[in-house]
């Protein structure tokens, strides 16, 4: 029987759930004011974060999401991103996996983008706040 799969997103600020099976940090920068107790991570994947130029440039303008996505796909595909990338589709592949952002609206953050790029193919994405 196949394990349930899902990619979720949720805000590295909230307490750690029990239905959010692998919880893998995906800011390149650590969340101001979280302990590593705290965050209760498995692991941290900076590598797969937009690069600084990139972030920067966007600065979470709602206006500037749509072209941020483009422009994080674009970068997702960099040698750069493609072995994390591959890393956490494969945690994806093994039951839910829960990428945590420090981003105050997740719905239009990088973990959003890399939520729909690893469920794309996949049924059961659930974005919690």
């Amino acid at each position: 029987m196949e394990r349930s799969r899902r990619v979720r997103v949720r805000r590295v600020y909230d307490p750690p759930e029990k239905a959010d099976g692998g919880r893998v940090l995906v800011d390149r920068i650590w969340p101001r004011g979280v302990s590593k107790e705290a965050a209760a991570l498995d692991e941290w994947c900076k590598d797969v974060a937009p690069s600084t130029e990139l972030r920067t440039w966007y600065g979470h303008d709602p206006a500037r999401f749509d072209e941020f996505s483009r422009r994080y796909r674009e970068e997702l595909r960099d040698a750069d991103h493609t072995e994390a990338l591959r890393h956490l589709g494969e945690l994806a592949r093994h039951g839910t996996l829960t990428l945590l952002t420090a981003t105050k609206d997740s719905d239009i953050s990088a973990a959003a983008v890399l939520q729909e790029v690893l469920t794309r193919n996949t049924a059961g994405t659930d974005r919690d706040r």
